[in-house]
């Protein structure tokens, strides 16, 4: 029923890839059934030059490794009590990912409910710890192919209309603060709240 994205897909430019994943759909299989989401908010992080990049200097960590990967590789990482889901994105050795900042729930809403049902539908997948909550997706997949069952990129439809701007909570990151290298869904109620 979901079709992944054939792995060419991830081979775009890391910002054109950043534009492309909207309207693309996350689908986990999960034990309790299939939870989708349609993909409306991406950041990109542009590796060794980008202040803001996990890789900023070529840095190489074991949480960081992946990144060197080849592109459609998932890159998880904690920040706080949140997993966070990326698309290492770029060419081979060059350390890039996009964070996916936010999903507007298509498949599995009884899934969803169960786990952030507590709050308005709105609020259960417009950020980037919200929705891997909502979908159950944690740090195991960490290297993980998004081609690969059971966590998939599949086709969507295209979003017509894109917005971009400054990516959110990357302060003490010099002129990196100011890069228009966050994408999202111009008008979509589950894009995160920009403060």
């Amino acid at each position: 029923m979901f079709e992944p994205v054939p792995e060419s897909f991830f081979e775009a430019p890391t910002l054109e890839l950043s534009r492309d994943l909207l309207g693309q759909l996350v689908v986990h299989e999960t034990e309790q059934g299939i939870v989708a989401g349609r993909i409306v908010e991406t950041e990109a992080y542009m590796g060794v030059e980008d202040r803001a990049a996990h890789s900023f200097g070529g840095r190489r960590t074991r949480r960081t490794e992946i990144m060197y990967g080849r592109p459609g590789l998932v890159y998880t990482y904690q920040m706080h009590t949140h997993t966070l889901l990326n698309v290492v994105a770029g060419p081979v050795d060059t350390p890039r990912a996009i964070l996916i900042r936010a999903v507007e729930p298509v498949e599995g809403t009884e899934i969803m409910a169960e786990r952030r049902g507590h709050m308005p539908i709105k609020q259960w997948t417009s950020g980037p710890g919200k929705l891997t909550k909502a979908m159950g997706i944690t740090m195991k997949y960490y290297g993980h192919h998004f081609t690969e069952c059971p966590l998939i990129i599949a086709k969507g439809e295209p979003v017509w209309e894109v917005e971009a701007g400054p990516r959110v909570g990357i302060q003490n990151t010099g002129e990196a603060v100011h890069y228009p290298y966050r994408f999202f869904e111009k008008g979509n109620p589950f894009v995160s709240k920009y403060r």
